[in-house]
């Protein structure tokens, strides 16, 4: 009997740029008297059915975007004779789901970090439940990750998770109504012991991956200060300087290391927090503009944000402390129209975002948005291939739609092209060889651009194209790309390297 971990993909590139985490989490949690799991990544390549045998434990893990692929592999799985276990954000939300389509004969609901385990020992004892609810693991109970079963050469970036949850209430988010909106944050020591280890195995850039690195704001410190009651101040508090605890030990990693994460817009106007994230050498961050209106920010709920021109401000702070931006921005919006495409580049560009991601709205299950839109297509007879539009990521991908809610003075392919057109105008290569100078060496700018346009091929054709030849041809491109790529973030292993103290 051997156990397999499997990542679905539709699309697979070789290469990946940041490691799928879970997979090497739940590796940690099978237990060690079953053997070493057997890890299958397709973003990298395609499953082999044949290494599936009668007897064996698959685990799938999905999201809404690779849901129909993991069923696939759970029936594939069925049908050799394996035992199929489903886990992931989507089998958390649509168990029932997982076990029709997928052949599912468990469901494991949250965290995995435990359940998992226990699930492994029920089928191997003959008493597997139909669902396992891991619920959310509490912070010590997290788990690290098993890197020494990661293929060689095959990723650019390396993944740590020091927070689970996120306390905002995004409209099109799912994170803070599976994971909590209540921080759970790993112990520094973890965190340290896993960034050394992927440091002594040559990784020099490391992504955070957390929902929020910025789980406590100078706002939610004021106004619990302000309260009689101390308690909820100083768990905030406490939380927030372990932030900074974290961050200085970050600092004392070898000098050659670069970290990445995922922040809200609020950490703009706390320049300490910047400046610790500076000496870090946290130099990158995703941060959730979603849209540069006013109107547009009230559609996701996001009114924390800034618009128009403190936008911008907020934007180049991030800059002017050492923290580049990878911006993320949402088209189709109610408040949307025709220049709010170009708007939004513009207001890119004078930022000084050096990399953005532009994303068609769509209604993901377990968001607020979802809920409502579901709610009211009720009664909407459309079908395709027989599948609800409410039940998209059931649909073929080639027969997918690419924009769902209509819109009020939009259509559907005047989203879709207004959204590619940003993506081309944003990453043509005169944009990407101004935004090269943030690099000085000649070597870092060549890395620079091939990164810009891999990220492009990976994340913009592959996901906007409208005809399976074209995700082809990006997917083909992205390949070419991300060998050469990869070469320029790997860095000499350090097998001796110590833990800091």
């Amino acid at each position: 009997m051997r156990i397999h971990l499997i990542n679905p993909s539709d699309v697979s590139f070789g290469i990946g740029v940041i490691t799928p985490r879970w997979l090497f989490v739940l590796a940690e949690a099978t237990p060690r008297a079953f053997g070493d799991p057997v890890i299958v990544d397709e973003t990298l390549e395609v499953l082999d059915p044949n290494t599936i045998a009668a007897g064996d434990i698959v685990g799938i893990g999905i999201h809404t975007g690779n849901a129909l692929r993991g069923y696939k592999i759970g029936r594939i799985a069925r049908e050799r004779g394996a035992r199929v276990v489903f886990g992931g954000i989507h089998a958390t939300l649509f168990p029932e789901e997982a076990q029709r389509l997928g052949c599912a004969d468990a469901v494991v609901k949250g965290d995995g970090d435990i359940a998992w385990g226990q699930a492994i020992r029920d089928c191997v004892a003959g008493t597997l439940v139909p669902v396992y609810d891991g619920g959310r693991v509490e912070p010590e109970d997290l788990l690290p990750a098993r890197w020494d079963l990661m293929p060689q050469d095959r990723y650019m970036w390396a993944s740590v998770q020091t927070v689970r949850g996120c306390p905002k209430h995004c409209s099109f988010c799912s994170v803070w109504k599976t994971d909590g909106q209540r921080p759970r944050q790993r112990p520094s020591d973890g965190v340290i012991r896993e960034v050394t280890e992927l440091r002594r195995r040559g990784f020099r850039f490391i992504a955070l991956a957390d929902d929020n690195f910025y789980p406590v704001t100078l706002t939610d410190l004021q106004m619990a200060s302000r309260r009689a009651d101390k308690a909820q101040y100083e768990t905030l508090k406490a939380i927030r300087d372990e932030r900074f605890e974290l961050m200085r030990r970050l600092a004392a990693m070898p000098d050659d290391m670069i970290f990445f994460t995922q922040i809200t817009m609020e950490a703009a106007e706390d320049p300490e927090f910047l400046d610790a994230m500076r000496s870090a050498r946290i130099k990158g961050a995703l941060v959730g503009v979603e849209s540069v209106t006013a109107e547009g920010l009230k559609d996701v709920h996001k009114g924390f944000n800034e618009a128009g021109e403190h936008l911008v401000d907020r934007l180049r702070s991030f800059k002017h402390h050492g923290v580049h931006v990878l911006g993320s921005f949402i088209f189709g919006l109610p408040s949307d129209g025709p220049s709010t495409f170009g708007a939004t580049v513009d207001v890119a560009q004078r930022a000084g975002v050096t990399f953005a991601q532009f994303v068609m709205l769509t209604p993901f299950p377990g968001t607020n948005d979802f809920a409502a839109w579901e709610k009211k297509m009720e009664n909407d007879p459309t079908r395709i291939e027989g599948t609800p539009l409410t039940r998209h990521w059931l649909i073929p991908d080639g027969m997918r739609p690419k924009v769902y809610t209509p819109h009020p003075v939009m259509s559907a392919d005047d989203i879709r092209a207004g959204t590619q057109g940003a993506w081309d105008r944003f990453y043509s290569f005169k944009n990407i060889w101004e935004r090269a100078h943030c690099v000085e060496s000649l070597k870092s700018r060549l890395a620079f651009v091939l990164v810009s346009k891999l990220y492009r091929q990976m994340y913009a054709n592959t996901g906007i194209a409208t005809d399976s030849a074209r995700v082809g041809r990006a997917a083909q491109w992205a390949r070419w790309i991300a060998k050469p790529t990869r070469r320029f973030f790997s860095g000499r292993p350090m097998p001796d390297l110590s833990v800091p103290a």
